[in-house]
């Protein structure tokens, strides 16, 4: 049995809903909850979860499962969102029906309702009174962060989940042109901006009388994905080698298409599809989880490349933000992916030395300092942000962002996010230029390692299943933090909660650093998305300039090892365990 309230604030939601499939769900739920028996239980625990609050609306939008209700991702919430941005938009900049209205871009990728959700933003802020440039068909999200800048819009929307479950879906907003600061340009929303539209969201009243447009906006022009080739194409130098075999797999996503063409253009031309994950495929039926990071997910991609003896494999998620590069390591004699890190830092260097690129070399904090050890030796700046592109994308002078979560900016003045595109064509240059000197890239990872000392990382997650189990791990590692790491004495502790701009360079954020004295890093914080507590390993092993291919192999494996005991004290140190 439900609570009547619960039953009212479902039949309320039925009688306001747009979406004849989520009413019909919904009545099926309170239906079966009615009954009695498992099925009933089930159906009561779904109806409490679906109206347990209101998908929030943060700095990355709205993301959740779909289904019917308040804290799901359906047709009402994102009517609610669109509206809601639209006034926020509407009370910035006014115009409201004239050429001075707020411009605003709409694209979305390939998942179930997609379509429809993208379709009825571009309606219903039409009728609010905005312009609106909606993609025909689906599209990468690189392509609407481009937009947004390209085109000088206020706002960029992208309906995804990006690499989340099938279940899921998502609801992307940059902001833009008079709606942002210079540097905020076609970059995620933050505070306070984040918290004013989701107080317009609030404020839209029953979704029934919203108003809709049947027509009005405009279809994006072709000419301006042809610009975005055109423009990521310039991260190829125009002498760089082009002979390269490449394995690329979509992860059944949106980024296919635009991949090949993209390679194709700057003359990578051996370049050959995992077919079973070309297409846009909103099950992603080859995948338990689509994200090029999870165990299995390039299994496909990698049988291919040992089938063809490729030299690199990449994979973009599954909207293509991100980009995943998987070689052949000559210490194991085998394939394996490059970590988010080792990636970064070998564009990074690649972009310093190779292209004489110049300016800030940003990552965020939980990424690895190697690639600030690089820039400073060759006298560029480095910074360190907070966790996301939100934060990494505004770095002044930027121009190199990542993170370790396979997230590259390497053209932020073209797309000033996170962008696969453009970074797989990168990748296929540095693969390209090692098989010209007959090397791989982990021998240019040991090339970098001799110059700086080799840098490991790796992750611990504890998942909880109360949150307030979180917070106590957080409490005793503030309290009582280990006096050593694999042996080395911690010399350093901060609270990253309580540090300022002036002392950590970094705003207030919920998490510790921890430091030895034989270089090891780590840093404690709460997932934003999950139920975990993750922590973040580094640790730094001494190399000599002249140190061959044996010696770094030894060093690989000293440092594999330094990382697993790392990792096991501080699950000890965290769990009380």
């Amino acid at each position: 049995m439900i609570p009547e309230q619960l039953r009212e604030q479902a039949r309320a939601w039925i009688e306001d809903d747009p979406d004849a499939a989520t009413r019909t769900a919904l009545t099926g739920l309170l239906d079966q909850a009615a009954g009695s028996g498992p099925e009933a239980e089930e159906a009561a625990a779904e109806l409490e979860d679906a109206f347990d609050g209101t998908l929030a609306f943060g700095t990355a939008g709205l993301r959740g499962r779909m289904g019917p209700g308040s804290n799901r991702m359906n047709l009402a919430v994102v009517s609610r969102a669109a509206r809601g941005l639209a006034d926020f938009l509407l009370g910035e900049l006014g115009g409201a029906g004239t050429e001075q209205a707020p411009l605003v871009v709409i694209g979305h990728d390939a998942r179930h309702n997609s379509a429809a959700f993208a379709l009825a933003s571009a309606q219903i802020m039409t009728a609010a009174g905005c312009r609106v440039v909606l993609t025909d068909g689906h599209c990468p999200t690189p392509l609407i962060a481009f937009a947004t800048r390209h085109l000088d819009a206020d706002a960029g929307v992208v309906v995804t989940a990006s690499h989340n479950p099938p279940a899921d879906n998502g609801y992307k907003v940059y902001l833009g042109g008079r709606a942002s600061e210079p540097d905020g340009r076609g970059v995620q929303i933050v505070p306070p901006s984040d918290a004013r539209i989701a107080e317009a969201i609030a404020a839209v009243g029953p979704v029934r009388q919203i108003p809709r447009s049947e027509d009005g906006w405009e279809l994006m022009d072709p000419a301006v994905p042809e610009a975005y080739l055109d423009a990521i194409g310039d991260v190829v130098l125009p002498d760089a080698p082009r002979e390269v075999r490449i394995v690329h797999t979509a992860m059944h996503g949106v980024g296919g298409a635009t991949a090949f063409a993209a390679l194709h253009r700057s003359g990578f031309t051996d370049v050959h599809a995992v077919a079973k994950q070309a297409d846009p495929d909103p099950d992603f039926p080859t995948v338990a989880f689509p994200n090029p990071e999870e165990k299995g997910a390039i299994d496909l991609a990698l049988e291919l490349a040992r089938t063809l003896e490729a030299d690199v494999v990449i994979a973009n998620d599954p909207d293509a933000d991100r980009c995943a590069a998987a070689v052949h390591d000559p210490h194991l004699g085998a394939w394996r992916m490059l970590s988010g890190d080792e990636l970064g830092v070998l564009l990074g260097a690649r972009l310093l030395r190779a292209h004489g690129t110049r300016g800030v070399f940003a990552n965020s904090v939980v990424s690895s300092r190697w690639l600030s050890r690089i820039a400073r030796a060759e006298g560029c700046r480095s910074a360190t942000t907070l966790t996301g592109f939100k934060w990494i994308a505004r770095t002044p002078g930027i121009v190199f962002g990542y993170e370790e979560a396979i997230g590259y900016c390497v053209l932020p003045d073209v797309v000033r996010d996170k962008d696969g595109l453009s970074t797989a064509l990168l990748v296929a240059e540095l693969a390209a230029d090692a098989r010209a000197r007959g090397r791989s890239l982990v021998d240019d990872l040991d090339d970098l390692a001799r110059d700086t000392g080799l840098f490991a990382t790796s992750q611990l997650s504890i998942r909880v299943q109360d949150l307030a189990d979180r917070d106590v791990m957080m409490a005793r590692l503030r309290e009582q933090p280990p006096l050593s790491l694999a042996d080395s004495e911690i010399i350093e502790v901060q609270d990253l909660a309580e540090g300022s701009v002036a002392t950590t360079g970094l705003p207030p954020t919920d998490g510790v650093l921890l430091a030895t004295s034989d270089d090891a890093r780590v840093i404690v914080r709460p997932s934003g998305t999950e139920p975990k507590l993750k922590c973040y390993i580094e640790v730094h092993e001494d190399v000599v300039a002249d140190a061959d291919r044996a010696a770094l192999g030894e060093i690989r494996l000293e440092a594999s090892a330094h990382l697993e005991q790392i990792t096991e004290e501080m699950r000890a140190a965290l769990t009380g365990a």
